[in-house]
């Protein structure tokens, strides 16, 4: 009679430990998925940390802007992702090569890199970018705030499409920016004071023509005994001179309250461009080998602004208020 029941309890015991396994199974959450729109938050900021006796404080800066020369790791495979010292995690950057102007979209995932350079590319991020190869490439690190869909591209290991080419102007701007080891394009407000020195002296040899129209002015009144009507008109087209003025200071008004555009952003193909317009309500026209978008055009300043507004809201945080051609 004892072996029955020794025999019962062992399977006694298997089944209650199976039943709490399966209870236990049913409780634990589900996984958040890494791909979804929920992989990007929250964000993660972290605490100070030194690299090589320089210490890097981490911040939420969303309009972080910075130049310098980027490092090509190993980690994020062909993935297009990067290591960045101090911007949130995930963050989503553009990385612009100051040598050949090209842009990419890439998602700030890991921090670093440990040494002095800017930031850390993947290989993947290089090669889209075509750094592969380069000992010290110099880029332009830029947060961006992309659409869902691009960010999901990344997300799943894929590449956004490649951002409009940065105009050479801007280019040797930045690459003078990084040359002078500073945030702040030096630069430009050196060659405002250099014109505004020259016209200053000019008043003084104004000075001196000031004596000649007084001498035309005094045979003037030599004419005028003979008939004081004709004189007169010849004296009230004088005040003409004034009359430039007014005409120089309405110059200036219509650029600023006439008519003004949202230039948003320049595509390389007309699709992504009719795309772009269609989502702000915009318009589309060539532009050499680009197509370009535009918002208005707006008879006032305010109207501008609020559409630009509209325009770096929706992720093109290059649009900029123009004149209208």
């Amino acid at each position: 009679m004892r072996s029955p029941v020794n025999h019962a309890l062992p399977l006694a015991l298997v089944a209650a430990l199976a039943g709490g396994v399966a209870a236990y199974a049913k409780q634990s959450p589900a996984p958040v998925p890494v791909s979804g729109p929920a992989a990007d938050y929250p964000v993660v900021v972290g605490d100070p940390f030194q690299v090589g006796g320089a210490t890097f404080t981490p911040e939420d800066r969303l309009n972080y802007d910075a130049v310098g020369y980027a490092d090509v790791g190993t980690a994020g495979g062909t993935g297009i992702s990067a290591a960045h010292k101090t911007l949130p995690l995930p963050s989503y950057i553009e990385v612009t090569s100051l040598e050949s102007g090209k842009t990419i979209l890439v998602r700030a995932e890991r921090r670093g890199p440990m040494n002095d350079r800017l930031i850390e590319l993947s290989p993947g991020a290089a090669a889209q970018l075509g750094l592969a190869g380069s000992a010290r490439p110099a880029v332009r690190v830029r947060r961006v705030n992309p659409p869902e869909q691009e960010r999901a591209m990344l997300r799943a290991g894929g590449r956004a499409p490649e951002r409009m080419e940065t105009p050479k102007g801007l280019l040797d701007a930045l690459n003078r920016k990084l040359a002078a080891g500073t945030n702040a394009l030096s630069p430009k407000p050196a060659v405002a004071p250099a014109p505004a020195a020259t016209p200053t002296p000019r008043p003084a040899p104004s000075a001196t023509p000031a004596p000649r129209p007084t001498s035309s002015a005094a045979p003037k009144p030599s004419p005028t005994p003979k008939p004081s009507p004709t004189p007169k008109p010849t004296a009230t087209p004088a005040p003409a001179a004034p009359a430039p003025a007014p005409t120089t200071a309405a110059a200036p008004r219509p650029s600023v309250t006439g008519s003004q555009i949202v230039q948003v952003a320049a595509f390389s193909t007309q699709d992504r461009a009719n795309a772009a317009a269609a989502k702000l309500g915009g318009q589309v026209s060539p532009a050499g080998r680009v197509w370009r978008v535009r918002l208005g055009p707006f008879a006032t300043r305010a109207q501008a602004d609020a559409a630009l507004a509209k325009a770096k809201g929706a992720g093109y945080s290059d649009a900029r208020i123009q004149r209208a051609d």
